[in-house]
Formats: structure tokens, C-alpha cells, sequence
């Protein structure tokens, strides 16, 4: 400073959470076949990922919710004694990642799918969310700097000052708040599958330094 003195701060790091009833599913979804040939295997997997792409939106999912996320074709090996590595098939697989909007809707959608590619269904993962984040982070934000303020008016309390001007604001990111539910290795039983919304999260950390008063 100007007249020699020893500008007096306090940082403090804020954490905040924010949650709702999400009203965003996302499925990682898709077909595995294991066929004799490469080509019987390719051709069902696609047939069975068209079925699954039609009972989707038959159930109200529009085609800019469902995006192809992987493919794949290869050989299964096995092993056999006295002649090694031996191709036994061929695995052809394709996942989808959608996106359901309506969200008490989700076990029936589910339940299409697995329907539709039977047994070489799969899901993969699901993950409820928000479509526009933007409210929720908004509240999360709020929170973050409420638990900064407080603690940095009960360091200056200790201190013996009182808090200033704000020198520095610096958001950080913090661990994603959208709990996955649990992952499905294979589909079966779809219709006894029950996907219950409940709550989910968005978190926010903010980083402030403040002057210090005497």
C-alpha cells in the first residue's frame, strides 16, 4: 500500500449444493451378438439396433436424443490345447446414448428396448440430470458463497477485524452432482425394473479473499 502499511486478508474456500427432482434420464443403451460369421453377426446387431432406434421413438424420444456412441465387430478367441488361440464367433455390438426427457416415463422406454433387442440387449448405465443446469447451479453458486461468507466473518471475529472489500472471486469446480444409478451388465426381466427419480444434485465451490479491517 501507498503509505507503507500491510494490507490484512483472509481467504476462504465456500462449498455449496443445490437439488431437485432431475427431469433428464440418459441411457447408454445397445445390442451384443455373438454369431458363427462376422457378416450374421454384424447383420443382426444391426437389425436388432434399428428395433431398438424404432421403439425408442415410438415411446417419444426424438432422433436428436439418440446418438450412436460406439461400435464394434470382433473375433471372440478361445483357447485349445495342442492348437492354441482358435476364433470360436464373432462379436458385433453398438451402444446408443439417449436422452429421455420425460423422466416418469423412464421404466416403460426401458422396458421397450430390452423388448425390442431381446436377448442381445444391453444397458449399460443410467444417469439422471437436468436438462438446463443453469437454475441449479444459480442456487449451488448462492450457497457456495453464503458458507464462504460465513466462515470468513468468524476468522475475522477471531482476528479481531472486521471484513472488507472482496479482492478475488475464483469459482472451482467441484465433483459432478448427478448420481448415476447402478449399471446393468445385461437387460432381463425389464418389466419388474423400476427407475424411482428421486433427487439429484449439482455442487459449486468458490474461492474469496477479503480485506481485513482493523
Amino acid at each position: 500500500m501507498a503509505d507503507g502499511t500491510t494490507l490484512r486478508t483472509v481467504t476462504v474456500t465456500g462449498t455449496g449444493t443445490a437439488e431437485a427432482p432431475p427431469d433428464l434420464l440418459t441411457i447408454s443403451v445397445g445390442v451384443e451378438c455373438r454369431r458363427a460369421s462376422v457378416g450374421a453377426a454384424y447383420a443382426d446387431a444391426g437389425t436388432a439396433s434399428a428395433a431398438v432406434s424404432a421403439a425408442l421413438r415410438q415411446h417419444g424420444v426424438a432422433a436428436p436424443d439418440i446418438r450412436t456412441s460406439g461400435l464394434n465387430v470382433r473375433p471372440e478367441l478361445i483357447w485349445r490345447e495342442g492348437e492354441g488361440q482358435q476364433v470360436a464367433g464373432y462379436v458385433a455390438s453398438s451402444m446408443l446414448t439417449v436422452r429421455v426427457r420425460q423422466v416418469a416415463a423412464a421404466s416403460a422406454v426401458i422396458a421397450a428396448v430390452v423388448e425390442a433387442g431381446g436377448d442381445d440387449a444391453r444397458l449399460n448405465g443410467l444417469e439422471l440430470g437436468f436438462a438446463d443446469e443453469s437454475p441449479m447451479l444459480a442456487r449451488a453458486r448462492e450457497a457456495a458463497w453464503r458458507d464462504a461468507a460465513a466462515a470468513a466473518e468468524q476468522f475475522a471475529a477471531l482476528a479481531s477485524a472486521t471484513l472488507g472489500r472482496v479482492l478475488s472471486v475464483a469459482e472451482h469446480p467441484l465433483a459432478a452432482g448427478p448420481v448415476p444409478v447402478a449399471r446393468f451388465e445385461r437387460a432381463v426381466a425389464a418389466d419388474a425394473i423400476g427407475v424411482e427419480p428421486g433427487q439429484a444434485s449439482l455442487n459449486a465451490g468458490v474461492t474469496v479473499v477479503w480485506e481485513l479491517l482493523d
